[in-house]
């Protein structure tokens, strides 16, 4: 017993080293779990100033961006109404010191160049009330009190140029009883209605380049303004009496004002601008000229034989929609539209039923009378029973046309006969 009592004791010099040992290492296990769990704070802590950096910078660079467009913004409406600042002269004591006075800058110099000279608006017409002296353009002494538009011409009878149109009772009649007949039949060939024009808008231009087009615009502010306020008297001093020197000015007047990088947002600097008159003769050079582009489309329209007759109907249909939708959007807006056209001096009778709406109307016949010459020429031509559907058909149209145009004229009339003649055999 004493000799493994004593054996413990004589091995305790080691035991207690190590011991030592392990509360050492015990210690420095310790000390790198704090160090290292002070180095993952010290990791987050540098990764949150990074990313607070980070948002400052962006919101910096926003900011000065946000000051740099309202710098540019504000410099082109106070250019205008900064008076010229006077160089004062040099002493002309050497050549030399008045060549750097008189020396340019190379961007003045380009804007310079860069001036464009207005050419003189398009004279009117002879029968026009507009007097011409020298450079200055007198419009006609506005009268006290504006005469209302003529009323509309009978719908009995229509004379427009030689043509004479007149209501047919007969063809209302056939329509009717043929209608009776067919109450419960539906017109298979019906109007191809013609979707509204898109009038989309381009939204997205210079988005990418946005502080040179900033610039362009400042630019031709600064430098355009002759041109503009010269435009701006033309436009103000204008006044026709035909509808053809409203169009033929509209013209003259967008091929000036081309040259700008964009004429809504320079002429929005100029105060003086008439935009209302400017934006009504247009409106109605625009409306004039689509109604007559339409008028010769239809007086030129010829039937095709060696097409098929639904193909050929469906044709004469879609002129008669899009004939019928302009003039029903010009009468629709005609009398606050001439309201305004009196007001700056621009043309409106030729709105009315006696002017090219008038006209217009009677390019129809055209229509009606290839219409029921094609369905009389299929009805002949079938060997079967008489087609009752095609025959409605063609009254339909021929009905329509008639109360749109307001009659018939002879060859239409005569057409119409024919039709009906084929039909009650």
């Amino acid at each position: 017993m004493e000799q493994k009592k004593k054996t413990p004791n004589n091995d305790d010099p080691r035991i207690a080293f190590l011991k030592r040992e392990l509360e050492a290492s015990m210690a420095r296990i310790n000390s790198l779990e704090k160090e290292n769990q002070e180095l993952k704070e010290d990791a987050a802590r540098l990764r949150a100033q990074v990313n607070t950096l980070k948002a400052h910078d962006i919101e910096r660079k926003s900011m000065l961006w946000k000051k740099f467009q309202h710098s540019i913004d504000s410099s082109i409406i106070d250019k205008p109404q900064q008076k010229p600042v006077s160089l004062v002269e040099p002493p002309q004591q050497s050549p030399v010191f008045g060549k750097l006075y008189s020396k340019q800058d190379p961007l003045d110099a380009t804007k310079e160049r860069s001036v464009r000279v207005p050419k003189p608006p398009p004279r009117p017409t002879p029968s026009s009330a507009k007097e011409v002296y020298g450079n200055k353009v007198q419009p006609p002494p506005p009268s006290p009190s504006p005469l209302p538009p003529p009323p509309p011409p009978p719908p009995s009878k229509l004379l427009v140029g030689s043509k004479a149109v007149r209501r047919v009772p007969e063809v209302m009649e056939y329509y009717r009883s043929l209608m009776k007949r067919d109450a419960q039949r539906e017109n298979k060939n019906s109007s191809v209605g013609i979707p509204p024009a898109i009038n989309s808008k381009n939204m997205i231009g210079e988005i990418e380049n946005r502080s040179t087009h900033l610039l362009a615009i400042k630019s031709e502010v600064e430098t355009q303004g002759e041109l503009i306020n010269f435009l701006t008297r033309e436009v103000e001093s204008a006044a026709f009496t035909e509808i053809t020197d409203v169009e033929a000015f509209v013209k003259w007047l967008d091929q000036e004002l081309s040259c700008l990088v964009d004429e809504r947002a320079v002429l929005k600097h100029f105060p003086q601008w008439p935009e209302r008159k400017a934006d009504a003769m247009r409106e109605a050079a625009f409306s004039y000229r689509d109604l007559k582009n339409l008028e010769s489309e239809i007086l030129s329209f010829k039937n095709n034989p060696k097409q098929s007759p639904n193909q050929s109907l469906r044709r004469m249909q879609a002129l008669q929609d899009r004939l019928e939708q302009s003039v029903n959007n010009v009468e629709r807006v005609r009398d606050g539209t001439s309201k305004r056209y009196r007001e700056f001096h621009i043309p409106w009778q030729w709105m009315m039923d006696t002017g090219v709406i008038g006209q217009i109307k009677l390019s129809s016949l055209t229509l009606a009378k290839e219409y029921m010459k094609r369905i009389a020429k299929e009805l002949q031509c079938s060997e079967a029973t008489l087609d009752y559907d095609m025959l409605l058909q063609g009254v339909r149209f021929a009905f329509r046309v008639h109360q749109f145009a307001g009659g018939f004229d002879t060859e239409t009339k005569q057409a119409f006969e024919e039709l009906r003649k084929i039909g009650t055999s």
